[in-house]
């Protein structure tokens, strides 16, 4: 990791970082950001994901339960964002994604909010947890922050419902993409967003057109590429099988996939009987087996 130099910080020194600021400002008076594509003036009234122009942070700090690859033995440096652009009725965090729960904080906070992870818990990356409805304020902040010694590499854990245009401008700004990822029945039964799987597949794409496959460097750290969650949901094995056949078919041979196993009951999943209750182990066996014979890099 020692010679590792994220590319966020060549964008910096040629100006490129500067301009991307500039560019992606337009999106808080007319947010298009996600594909919602709302349209909502954000310096005047929330989006559809209930977020003003003003960043929320909900915490940060230096954080253990993520990918061993992220977490090494420092922690991976956290920093959990108010609302989110999806509606899943199972959402494991609905506090903070529909709550909103957090503190408002400028920009130039956010950057000292990253410099201070690095400094002071030394972790071993920046983990932009639900980033995309802040993404002008996100550039700007990791501008500010490059200008004062920022250069770990940069996570962006999201949902996955994100819009290939704003991908672009986030190239070479991104070292680690970390979506997540479900098949077409399941997103449009279970978050309320009919086209996400196709906008989805076309995410990843180009997440992974940007990173490639997951690098580690000699003690196993993370610090360039795709890592693809999905979050497997009880008596939906089928769907489980068909997100890890796109995964072989269509992307890197060589991404991290994590195949989650700690879905609990929650928020409003009571009102949906079949993922009313926790996941059975045979279930979470059987998708990791199929997922070994596909051939695919597991975590």
């Amino acid at each position: 990791m020692d010679t590792f130099k994220p590319s966020y910080i060549r964008l910096y020194e040629d100006g490129t970082l500067l301009k991307r600021v500039e560019e992606v400002k337009k999106y808080l008076t007319e947010c298009y950001l996600c594909p919602h594509g709302c349209g909502a003036d954000r310096t005047k009234r929330v989006g559809f994901c209930k977020a003003t122009d003003k960043i929320i942070v909900s915490s940060y700090g230096s954080h253990f339960g993520e990918e061993d690859v992220l977490v090494g033995y420092k922690g991976s440096g956290t920093i959990f964002f108010g609302y989110c652009n999806m509606r899943y009725v199972f959402c494991q965090n609905y506090e903070l994604s529909f709550g909103g729960e957090g503190r408002t904080v400028s920009n130039e906070e956010l950057a000292n909010i990253m410099l201070y992870i690095q400094n002071h818990y030394r972790c071993h990356n920046i983990n932009l947890v639900s980033p995309t409805h802040f993404v002008p304020n996100i550039i700007e902040a990791i501008y500010i922050a490059v200008g004062k010694g920022l250069n770990l590499p940069i996570v962006y854990n999201t949902g996955g419902y994100e819009k290939i245009e704003i991908l672009k401008i986030l190239d070479g700004i991104i070292d680690i993409y970390m979506p997540e990822y479900f098949s077409s029945e399941l997103a449009m039964k279970f978050s309320k967003v009919p086209d996400y799987p196709n906008k989805a597949k076309l995410a990843l794409k180009e997440m992974d057109r940007q990173v490639g496959g997951l690098k580690v460097d000699d003690k196993g750290i993370a610090y360039r590429g795709l890592i693809i969650r999905h979050l497997m949901l009880p008596g939906n094995i089928e769907d489980t099988k068909e997100v890890l056949k796109f995964i072989k078919e269509e992307l890197s041979p060589d991404c991290l996939v994590n195949l989650m196993s700690q879905y609990y009951p929650i928020h409003r999943a009571y009102e949906h009987n079949e993922i009313n209750r926790k996941l059975g182990f045979r279930e979470y066996k059987e998708a990791y087996t199929f997922g070994e014979n596909l051939g695919l890099r597991l975590d």
